[in-house]
This record gives C-alpha cells, sequence and structure tokens, in this order.
C-alpha cells in the first residue's frame, strides 16, 4: 500500500482540533515558503524571473502577505482578487491582471494600481482605451489552439474561451504599436495540473519562437514571456513530482538556443503558479459522523462539497488520512461522503481504509489550492475556517469559520414578513 507523508503530525492536528471545530483547513507556512525557494532557486539563471501567484488558487490576504514577503507578485482576475492585492501591499508590475470578459470597472481599478494588463481578446485593446486608458506595457494572451493538446482539468486550447488566435495575436500587437505602446509580454495558459515536464518545455519553446516571429515581423522588442501556470502536484502517493531542476534545465536549452543568441536585450521568464506553490501546503481536516451500509459501504464526515468541491466536480483524487489509525491497514471500502442533496457529494469512491468509527477524526490532504476558494454555500452550508500553522508552530486563525448571519447577511426578513399582506 502507498502512503503519504503527513504535512502536519497527528499531535498537532489533535491539539487544534481542541481548540478549532472540525472542518477546517489547516496550512503549512514553512511548506509554503519552501516551494516558493524551490522554483525561485530553479530559475535563478533567468535574471527576470518573477513568479505571479495566481490568486485564484488561495485568496487569503495572510497567505498573500506571505508570499510578497518573499518577492512573488500576484496574478489577478477579477475586482476582488485586486482588491485583496491592494490590500496586502501589492501594486504597478506586482500585479499582472488576467481577465477575461471583463467589465470595465475592473479594467479602470487595475490600471489605477498599475497592474500590468493581460488582454484575453483583440477587441479589448479598444475597449480598455475607451473605459480606462492605455498602459505603457500591454500583454496578450495566446491560445495556441491545436498545436497544444490539453489535459483534463483544462480542456483542448481549441475549445478554451481564453485568448487570442495566432492571426489575431499579429493584428493586436500590430494595433498596440500604432497606437503607441513600446513595452510588450506574452502569455499563455495550456495547462493545469500537469507532471510531464516536457509539456511545459514545449510551451515554452512556442513562446520563444512566437515572440523571436513577432519581433522580426513588427518591429517590437518583447520583456517577457509568461509561461502561465499548471505545475502540478503529485495527489496520488504512488505519482512522481515533477521535477523541476529538469524542467528549469530544459528551458534554460531552448532559451539560450532561441532567445540568448538573437542579440537583443535578455527576455524574462514569468510564471503564474497557484497549486504548485500552495497545493499541498493544505489539509481539510474533518470528522466521521455517520457510518451507514447500505448496498455499500457509507463514512459520512461534518465536511462536504461545498468545502471541497474537487472531487465531486471532476473526479479528482484527494489522498484521505485516518489520524487514529496511521498504522493499520485498509480493512474496509467506503464511499466518503458530505450531507448535501447531491450523490456527487463524494470525497472518495470505494476508498480502502481502515475501520471508520464515529468522530474519528480524517485528515483530506493537498487542498491548499482550489480547495476553500470554490467552495459554496448550497443547502445553507457555512464555509469552513481557515488556519495557518507559523514556522514558530502558532496556529493563527486567518478566516473564521461562516455564521448563519454571513448566510443570511443579504436577505431582508422584515421585509419579507411585510410582503403581500
Amino acid at each position: 500500500m502507498h502512503a503519504k507523508v503527513l504535512p502536519f503530525s497527528k499531535e498537532t492536528i489533535d491539539a487544534i482540533a481542541e481548540t478549532y471545530p472540525t472542518p477546517f483547513y489547516l496550512y503549512d507556512e514553512k511548506a509554503l515558503r519552501t516551494n516558493v525557494r524551490a522554483l525561485q532557486d530553479a530559475f535563478s539563471w533567468n535574471p527576470g524571473f518573477k513568479e505571479y501567484f495566481a490568486v485564484k488558487a488561495t485568496p487569503n490576504p495572510f497567505i498573500l502577505k506571505i508570499l510578497h514577503q518573499a518577492g512573488l507578485g500576484v496574478d489577478c482576475s477579477s475586482l476582488a482578487e485586486l482588491i485583496i492585492a491592494e490590500k496586502v501591499g501589492l501594486n504597478g508590475e506586482n500585479i499582472m491582471f488576467t481577465s477575461n470578459n471583463t467589465p470595465a470597472h475592473e479594467f479602470q481599478v487595475a490600471r489605477n494600481l498599475g497592474a500590468i494588463i493581460n488582454l484575453d481578446d483583440l477587441e479589448h485593446l479598444a475597449f480598455l482605451k475607451k473605459h480606462a486608458s492605455l498602459p505603457e506595457l500591454i500583454c496578450f494572451r495566446y491560445n495556441p489552439g491545436a498545436l497544444k493538446a490539453g489535459n483534463l482539468i483544462i480542456g483542448h486550447p481549441e475549445e478554451a474561451k481564453f485568448g487570442l488566435t495566432r492571426t489575431q495575436l499579429f493584428d493586436a500587437y500590430r494595433l498596440a504599436r500604432d497606437q503607441g505602446i513600446q513595452r510588450f509580454g506574452l502569455h499563455t495558459m495550456v495547462a493545469s495540473n500537469e507532471l510531464d515536464t516536457d509539456y511545459f518545455v514545449e510551451t515554452a519553446v512556442i513562446l520563444f519562437d512566437l515572440v523571436t516571429e513577432l519581433t522580426h515581423t513588427l518591429g517590437i522588442q518583447f520583456e517577457f514571456v509568461n509561461l502561465g501556470g499548471g505545475l502540478g502536484i503529485p495527489y496520488r502517493p504512488e505519482d512522481t513530482p515533477l521535477d523541476l531542476q529538469q524542467l528549469s534545465s530544459k528551458i534554460r536549452h531552448y532559451y539560450a538556443q532561441k532567445i540568448a543568441t538573437k542579440k537583443r536585450p535578455p527576455l524574462k521568464i514569468f510564471m503564474e503558479c497557484g497549486r504548485f506553490i500552495t497545493g499541498s501546503c493544505g489539509c481539510l481536516v474533518a470528522r466521521v459522523r455517520h457510518i451507514k451500509q447500505t448496498y455499500k459501504l457509507f463514512a459520512g464526515l461534518d465536511a462536504c462539497m461545498a468545502d471541497l468541491m474537487r472531487p465531486g466536480m471532476y473526479g479528482a483524487y484527494h489522498h484521505i488520512s485516518v489520524l487514529d489509525k496511521l498504522n493499520i491497514e485498509p480493512q474496509a471500502t467506503y464511499d466518503v461522503t458530505g450531507s448535501l442533496c447531491e450523490n456527487n457529494d463524494k470525497f472518495a469512491i470505494d476508498r480502502h481504509l481502515p475501520e471508520l468509527a464515529v468522530d474519528d477524526l480524517l485528515m483530506i490532504h493537498d487542498v491548499g489550492a482550489h480547495g476553500h476558494a470554490i467552495g459554496f454555500n448550497y443547502n445553507g452550508k457555512l464555509r469552513p475556517a481557515e488556519l495557518l500553522l507559523r514556522e514558530n508552530g502558532v496556529v493563527v486563525p486567518i478566516r473564521r469559520a461562516e455564521t448563519l448571519a454571513d448566510y443570511f447577511a443579504t436577505l431582508d426578513f422584515e421585509a419579507v414578513n411585510q410582503f403581500l399582506v
């Protein structure tokens, strides 16, 4: 049986659970900083390298503050994410604004913050000019279509709503140049949770070649290419982690071959990883509430799909550890469920686990990205607290659990009782 190393000791979780009711999210600051350093060190050969953390993965200001202190920028895709970035002290070119179907007000806020604007459509250049103003630096998002194979989570590029075609890209930079813009970047994002280094190397080569052709054809210089995010993490115990050094070495080889030999200004490499930074640094802690036997054996938790949507949304695997039975071999097969009125409200299907009992404490691994962030309130479920284990061992609540008052805050019951009276 494959095992997965606990990010926190059983004793640590037990102690925290005595103070904070389950379910709760718990993040590991030390692991977070370790992941940041690993990425920065791997690409230190590129003097302009910068990681723009994808805020959508873990939109918590405490987490963003740690990442900002470690030298990261942020990639924002909405007004709320821009505001969170501003609240923790980020502005200017520390922010990349990568949105789609963007309302005018959000472009205005991004421009006021001095963010790098990464446009998703050729027509957005005129829209930006009309409703805000044209920046001195512009970037466009490239959709390579059939040049790149998609994967399960992000889908096939040619079916995606994101980005510009190759022909549109040349038109976009020509139009931007003719309107006086002199600083340029190029972006793409074609993978999600990918563990194959060659997939990203191929993406880098496509962008290096495209930058060269755009420069030659249009007479413009590019400051950076943003390779996007999508670096995967090993959710399953048997998964082989992405080899970061191998990835860096291969990209460096093609950079030297295709960029450094062109006798032009150095090209900065940007990334916008979310999952790779925070994914493995968080867990969801929950208790067994009921054991049910019908045609199958079910373990019902006090958490549900509203707390962690990925397994129910697209069958994503998250490893589950039974904290009081870590050294006990699996003895039964369970569907591990929540309490929503939906049959896909399951954290695991046919999962082999030690025999479970009511009140057993479970840890669901690798939920530090796209976990709490995509929670919801169906059935009136209240979203759980987020906690941070600091490097000094102190546990800090970084988001309180929701209350019924939060859930009902947008309703006026007094008005309801007067309605149609």
